[in-house]
């Protein structure tokens, strides 16, 4: 059985929540329908004419990729232009297109954990914020003997987490009251009869984005017909969410030699480097696509270099001045994410017993020719 469009893009959503994007970035359907079975899935960096080309020949009817095929607004669609002959070979073979951008650069295992991941390093933290989680409580009433049920139900689920600590919750032993009215089928009690059941009351912090799954799990969970539960609002601060991420090599390096580690993880032939290769470093920040304005963020966080793309002639003019080294490895590394979104999206989709097939692109979209 193939999972329907909307299915295949809740679970990509799990991953990368579109409230994660930073204002203004153009994510979600760009073309085509979700309301549909998806037979196969093609995972892109870039959604050229040869990408489309790749899709058709796969039998994919959909394609998840990290760069939008429509940036600004159209003036026109004239099938005789460049963009416009993409976008009919996409609506001729049914190809839906739906985008994953800064969404899936903030991530946890999104664009910039993998980047990091590759090179080995620890400890890491966002290098700018762009979404904090916004916490709630969960207070439930549940039958003594089924509270380690409704409780693993729920911490499973999302819930229970302060900082770096899971299955946080509080309970309360009392005494719950109720009759069963007429029309009911009590678990516990008869019809008309005032009942007392042992009850405990059991709180936990649910971040809002699993509030849904939570109380679904925990409605799931529990044996009562009705279900006495609250959710209040917290001022408390949940998990930051950013982009990029700082952290530390196993060890120091040179930067030719982090050049070096930079070619081979990155799958990249050459680098551009600011900075005197003979120079010790440790703490690095990494940044996927063009991050030539977040260079001050780097330095602000201690890192001894960033590796980013895009880097312009004065910002690193600046970036000497200033003591900081980069490495410009191209916008292009980003293409990591292809076959890590693919290899989630499988593992999602078999997990619900999905026939639905998702694949990685195999072309290389780098514009670029290095000579």
């Amino acid at each position: 059985m193939f999972a329907k469009g909307q299915s295949v893009i809740q679970l990509m959503e799990e991953l990368a929540p579109k409230h994660y994007a930073v204002e203004n970035d153009k994510i979600g359907l760009q073309l085509g329908t979700l309301n549909k079975e998806i037979t196969k899935v093609l995972v892109a960096l870039d959604v050229t004419d040869e990408v489309v080309e790749e899709a058709i020949q796969a039998g994919a009817n959909l394609i998840i990729a990290h760069h939008a095929i429509i940036f600004r607004p159209l003036a026109h669609l004239q099938t005789d232009s460049p963009a416009g002959s993409l976008y009919e070979k996409l609506i001729k073979n049914d190809i839906a297109v739906y985008i994953a951008h800064t969404n899936l650069d903030v991530a946890e295992g999104g664009v910039n954990d993998l980047m990091a991941d590759a090179l080995g390093l620890t400890g890491l933290s966002p290098l700018e914020d762009v979404h904090t989680e916004k916490l709630k409580k969960l207070v439930v009433f549940v039958p003594a003997d089924h509270l380690e049920k409704v409780r693993e139900a729920v911490f499973r689920a999302g819930a229970g987490w302060i900082g770096k600590y899971s299955h946080c919750s509080f309970n309360i032993e009392g005494t719950g009251t109720f009759i069963p009215e007429a029309g009911s089928d009590p678990f516990i009690g008869q019809q008309g009869k005032l009942e007392q059941a042992n009850e405990v009351r059991l709180e936990t912090i649910v971040p809002q984005s699993a509030e849904r799954r939570v109380v679904q799990a925990m409605l799931k969970a529990h044996p009562y017909e009705e279900v006495a539960y609250d959710l209040y609002q917290l001022d408390l601060k949940g998990r930051s969410f950013g982009l990029g991420r700082v952290g530390k090599l196993g060890a120091s390096v040179t930067l030719l030699e982090l050049c070096e580690q930079v070619k081979q993880a990155y799958d990249v032939p050459t680098v551009r480097l600011v900075g005197s290769p003979d120079r010790t470093v440790q703490k690095v920040a990494v940044l996927g696509g063009s991050g030539s304005r977040y260079v001050r963020h780097a330095q602000f966080a201690g890192a001894d270099v960033l590796i980013t793309g895009d880097i312009d002639y004065h910002t690193a003019q600046d970036a000497l001045a200033a003591g900081i080294a980069l490495i410009d490895p191209g916008h292009n590394v980003e293409k990591i994410m292809k076959q890590a979104v693919a290899d989630y999206l499988q593992r999602r989709l078999q997990e619900k017993k999905s026939s639905t097939q998702v694949i990685a692109s195999r072309l290389n979209t780098e514009p670029f020719q290095f000579v």
